[in-house]
């Protein structure tokens, strides 16, 4: 479960990184809107990216199966929706925005599984 604290700290570290390019390198490159949705992308990086971390902390507690999918669903989710988001803005395609539902759906999926899992346990 060490593995998943290891993950969730890089992937929180990388969200300050987004944040700190958002702010600075992209303020005066993108539209108002652009650089809200950016933020969306490193917003929900960080919360998943913390969320992960929980993860890692749980498993000293439960079985490892009881963690193992809602831990990727959280990690794929958080791939693709804060990517696609980053994405849309740093390269302007636009259909990259109807790639983020597909990940909102794995972080939700993630969620309940996780809750479901334990509550099983």
């Amino acid at each position: 479960m060490k593995l998943w604290i290891i993950i969730g700290s890089l992937l929180a570290a990388l969200s300050v990184l987004g944040g700190a390019f958002g702010a600075h390198g992209l303020k005066s490159k993108v539209s108002e809107a652009d650089l809200e949705i950016f933020e969306t992308g490193v917003k929900y990086q960080m919360y998943h990216a913390l969320g992960l971390v929980l993860i890692g902390f749980i498993g000293f507690h439960y079985r490892q199966d009881v963690l193992t999918i809602p831990a990727y669903l959280l990690l794929m989710g958080t791939f693709i929706f804060s990517g696609s988001l980053y994405i849309l803005v740093l390269t302007n395609i636009r259909w990259f925005g109807a790639v983020t539902p597909v990940g909102g759906i794995c972080l939700v999926l993630g969620w309940i599984l996780l809750s479901y899992n334990i509550y099983r346990y």
